[in-house]
């Protein structure tokens, strides 16, 4: 395997908006892409329509915006037609989530090989302004200048509710924490999710302002590792108990609380039910929980349908068009 650096996967001149959570997210995927060793001629990103879209013009890979809504759709084609290219899926909340949402969700269940990634600024920055599927109740843009009446989706419930095997969720202003969850997104064997929670500083400026800095990361972000204890606060002062069917932020050394009553955390369990009460919890009275939350391996889609398609050809009579042909009556014409 060569050794890369992020320039080797670098290309023109972004043109997004001075700030905005795009160009973060760009830097830190170079730097993942170098880590991971991955030939940049063996690697495609493929996006829709959106701010975020623009993404492959910036990468030094094969690359290809499509039409909206349907980056998953053509990944999918790519991954089977071709299954040793790795494929990087760029889509926004609103290409992702609403016309794509059909595409993103089956992509997921049928466990392409993908790395899907969903940078989440709750809100349609390209065409100025209106409010998306994960923007919140009552959120007053362009289009909803009274607020809007909808409750939104919350990504990982849908990845979840789609069988997802792997589910990630970082924010665009933590380099390292996102290296780190592209890495193990990449290394997955399977469709991947990774939400990136991202600014946009024009139109819904201040979105995740609670963890967008370092310092406020420590009090309202928790930060899951596989098979260490679920501790967050600055100083780790704070952790996660169950509480019957649900979660309690306790603090250790108080009420007879040790750390030994702090749950750990296991990505690799089948049964989803802890690991998406983890992803759904909110501020105030629970910390955001950032981190690979879900990475369980299962078949997938373009080696069963390889395989199918070996199998069955095995026991074919004919390999190829001119066999076929063979196959019936033939009448030589004089």
């Amino acid at each position: 395997m060569c050794e890369y650096t992020a320039k080797d996967f670098k290309k023109g001149q972004p043109r997004w908006c001075p700030g905005c959570g795009d160009h973060f997210f760009l830097a830190s995927l170079h730097k993942a892409m170098a880590e991971i060793g991955i030939a940049p001629w063996e690697t495609a990103v493929i996006s829709g329509i959106g701010c975020s879209s623009r993404l492959p013009y910036y990468m030094n890979t094969y690359a290809m915006q499509t039409i909206h809504g349907r980056a998953a759709a053509i990944s999918t084609g790519a991954k089977v037609a071709n299954p040793d290219l790795t494929i990087w899926q760029i889509s926004g909340d609103g290409d992702g989530l609403a016309i794509g949402g059909n595409h993103f969700i089956h992509a997921v269940r049928r466990n392409i090989n993908l790395n899907m990634i969903l940078l989440n600024n709750r809100i349609y920055g390209l065409t100025k302004g209106q409010y998306s599927p994960t923007s919140p109740r009552g959120f007053v843009s362009k289009s909803s200048p009274y607020g809007t009446v909808e409750d939104p989706f919350r990504p990982a419930e849908l990845c979840f509710g789609a069988r997802g095997r792997f589910f990630a969720r970082t924010i665009a202003t933590d380099d390292a924490g996102t290296v780190e969850v592209l890495k193990a997104a990449a290394l997955h064997k399977g469709a991947s999710v990774c939400e990136v929670l991202q600014n946009c500083v024009i139109f819904n400026n201040g979105t995740h302002d609670a963890i967008a800095k370092k310092e406020d990361r420590a009090r309202n972000a928790i930060y899951l590792r596989h098979g260490q204890p679920m501790l967050f606060g600055e100083n780790n002062e704070y952790g996660l108990m169950q509480e019957g069917f649900g979660l309690k932020v306790v603090k250790p050394g108080e009420n007879g609380i040790t750390e030994k009553d702090i749950l750990i955390h296991d990505a690799h369990c089948m049964d989803n039910t802890l690991q998406l009460k983890l992803a759904l919890m909110e501020g105030p009275d629970f910390p955001i929980a950032l981190g690979v939350i879900r990475d369980v391996e299962a078949p997938t889609y373009e080696e069963a349908v390889h395989e199918q398609i070996e199998e069955v050809s095995s026991k074919k009579k004919y390999h190829n068009f001119e066999e076929l042909l063979m196959t019936n009556d033939i009448w030589e014409v004089k």
